[in-house]
């Protein structure tokens, strides 16, 4: 059984109005609301549900990521009854003393998802692919399929990556896609209107690694933290799976 109920996941309320919480998460949460609530923000779909208060968040420290797990599979466990609510997951990692570059956010980032792939208590679904570099290949987590995808103060031409000072992982379980496949037409629409309004936001192409899951051209890994310009990735992804 999922566990349904942590004090490490947060609504807007909890960030709003707990005092037990970090300062610097509180900092980091009004510069996140503030960008994102923007009316001009691309994504309509996560402007809408951070002003109707269906996001949720956590954080982790850097001496402290023990209870993340807890947090990821207390938020999979609102899509256990059939909602129509497509929540979103931001985990807020705590701010470095100085800013790092794109390859060192980069790399935290795949270290978290390994310390959950570690940590999971769930085994893998056998039908999913275990291998990145297979294209249907995705997270999982608590055997659910997510979308991952990470923002660093170091974006600095793809300013739609840039949420403030911390690193911020977003998390979107592929649930939250449903009608809104990469191929079903209310997916593709969406998806033209959004990527059309990031690029006028970052006065940038879209990345070449940027599409659409199912894509058998496609490596879904590398669109999970792209680079800050247009320059495809290259190598391998840092993701390794353990057979448990």
């Amino acid at each position: 059984m999922l566990k349904t109920e942590s004090r490490y996941l947060l609504t807007k309320e909890d960030i709003e109005t707990r005092e037990d919480l970090p300062a610097w998460l509180k900092t980091e949460y009004e510069t996140f609301s503030e960008l994102v609530t923007d009316p001009t923000f691309p994504c309509f779909f996560g402007r809408t549900a951070q002003l109707k208060g269906e996001l949720r968040y956590a954080y982790i420290e850097h001496n402290d990521w023990s209870h993340l797990p807890e947090a990821v599979e207390s938020f999979l466990s609102l899509f256990q009854k059939p909602t129509k609510i497509r929540h979103g997951l931001f985990i807020f990692v705590e701010p470095e003393s100085s800013e790092k570059s794109i390859e060192d956010y980069r790399s935290s980032f795949w270290d978290i998802l390994q310390y959950l792939h570690n940590h999971d208590r769930f085994p893998w679904p056998s039908e999913a692919p275990k291998d990145p570099e297979h294209y249907l290949w995705d997270f999982h987590f608590a055997g659910e399929p997510i979308f991952t995808f990470g923002n660093a103060p170091a974006y600095k031409q793809r300013k739609t990556r840039n949420l403030g000072n911390s690193l911020i992982l977003g998390f979107q379980p592929r649930a939250i896609f449903q009608g809104l496949e990469g191929t079903e037409k209310g997916g593709i629409m969406s998806r033209e209107k959004v990527r059309a309004r990031v690029e006028t936001w970052d006065q940038l192409p879209k990345h070449p690694d940027i599409s659409h899951f199912g894509d058998p051209d496609h490596n879904e890994w590398k669109q999970s933290f792209i680079g800050d310009d247009v320059t495809p990735i290259e190598g391998k992804c840092p993701f390794l799976h353990h057979n448990r």
